[in-house]
């Protein structure tokens, strides 16, 4: 609830019980200087009555919906209130009573219609302004959505370039691997030339001694 709107309200109700008690001392009056000090009283009071209901309904324009209408049904009574003041007022201020008579029906007629009318109004905008509210919330639903593919397409681009980071150090590792393996062909191979060429040169060597020895042999023999 709005402390505006409360403290307008307030206002109102206690000027319309102001309004509602001179109205009924003053029909009681004979017309006369005391009547037309009393009639000015009450049609000053009306005024400030309309301004009221002005910034009332206003006030409960500017709220939340659910707030609004509870408001301006309140309102609608307010403004209720005020015709039938209106109309006693003009009962008192009218010298005809059957021309007030029928003034208070048309007038009557007119604030029902004018009622039923502002009725149907404020039920059409608060239609409108479920209308805008859904559709903002389907807006804002399509948004996200929208957001959402984005992401998942994002998403499903960086696997596929982990993907492929992935393929791509697998084939090097797969390369890396041949490497190895034909380097170690090649260590096993050099291993069993030099092994062989450590027999041939060992091979060379013995003989060489032997050779060595069979001469000085033969020389000694000979001397």
């Amino acid at each position: 609830m709005s402390d505006v709107f409360e403290g307008y309200e307030r206002q109102y109700c206690e000027l319309s019980a102001n309004l509602s008690r001179k109205c009924n001392s003053t029909s009681l009056l004979s017309d006369g200087e005391e009547k037309k000090v009393k009639i000015s009283e009450i049609k000053s009071g009306l005024d400030d009555c309309d301004v009221l209901i002005r910034k009332m309904d206003l006030e409960a324009r500017s709220l939340q919906p659910n707030v609004k209408a509870m408001l301006l049904a309140k309102l609608r009574e307010y403004k209720s209130d005020l015709n039938k003041l209106k109309r006693e007022f003009k009962r008192i201020t009218s010298g005809n009573a059957d021309q007030a008579a029928r003034e208070d029906l048309l007038e009557a007629g007119m604030a029902d219609a004018n009622a039923v009318s502002a009725d149907q109004r404020e039920r059409l905008s608060m239609s409108v302004e479920r209308l805008n509210q859904s559709g903002d919330r389907i807006k804002e639903s399509r948004r996200t959505m929208l957001e959402t593919e984005e992401l998942g397409v994002s998403i499903l681009e960086d696997l596929h370039q982990q993907r492929q980071t992935l393929l791509h150090a697998h084939n090097k590792l797969h390369g890396v691997d041949d490497a190895i393996d034909k380097s170690k062909k090649v260590l096993s191979s050099m291993s069993r030339r030099i092994t062989r060429n450590k027999w041939i040169v060992g091979s060379v060597i013995a003989a060489l001694v032997l050779a060595i020895i069979f001469i000085i042999s033969f020389k000694v023999s000979h001397h």
